[in-house]
């Protein structure tokens, strides 16, 4: 009961240390993409890749409304085909950049997800974002790593525990989903000005 406990209490206190501002920029920014029929992509490896299509799923079936448009989401770790193909032919670490190179346009959202930060392939992805001016949102753990540093959203689970981490990160996604949800039965203004985004400047 002890192991239980405590694995209860810590995940509680690192869930209290979320930055909620961050988040709201997320759903107002995926709002902004909604009503300007932008793409919204979600990616991610092992655990994280599951939380994407969990997400591409959640975000395109429970917010639908017939006064909206509903979300263009495409999930990168979803065709196993592709990603095969290009894993095989050109390099793991290009399983996402390449899918991007083929179908994003600026200002799309991009969204990836790493507990780590460091994974090169969810890097290489959010590079090849930024090259067409897509909006970009990391969600990670530990010290965030390289993700952290180059998107515009860091979502930071600020935990070494990667079972934490990738609990939060679903618990992230569907409070996200179930508020855009809710905002559209309310008839909310979902017009609202997202925060500036930081400006990212790539280096060493």
């Amino acid at each position: 009961m002890e192991h239980i406990h405590n694995y209860i209490s810590i995940l509680k206190q690192t869930m209290d240390q979320l930055p909620s501002q961050l988040i709201a920029d997320v759903i107002d920014i995926l709002n902004q993409a909604r009503l300007q029929g932008k793409q919204v992509f979600i990616l991610g490896n092992g655990g994280s890749a599951s939380t994407a299509s969990h997400f591409v799923c959640d975000l395109a079936k429970n917010t639908r409304a017939e006064s909206l448009p509903h979300f263009r989401v495409i999930g990168l770790a979803d065709n196993m085909a592709l990603a095969s193909a290009y894993a095989n032919d050109e390099g793991y670490e290009n399983v996402f950049s390449q899918q991007l190179a083929n179908l994003i346009d600026p200002g799309d959202i991009v969204i990836a997800i790493s507990a780590s930060g460091n994974s090169k392939n969810v890097i290489n992805a959010i590079e090849e974002a930024r090259k067409h001016n897509a909006t970009t949102i990391g969600f990670t753990g530990f010290d965030g790593g390289r993700l952290g540093q180059i998107v515009n959203v860091h979502i930071h689970v600020k935990s070494k525990i990667i079972e934490h981490v990738e609990d939060i990160h679903l618990m992230l996604e569907h409070m996200i989903v179930k508020t855009i949800k809710e905002q559209v039965q309310s008839g909310a203004n979902l017009t609202a000005t997202v925060t500036q985004l930081p400006s990212v400047v790539f280096g060493d």
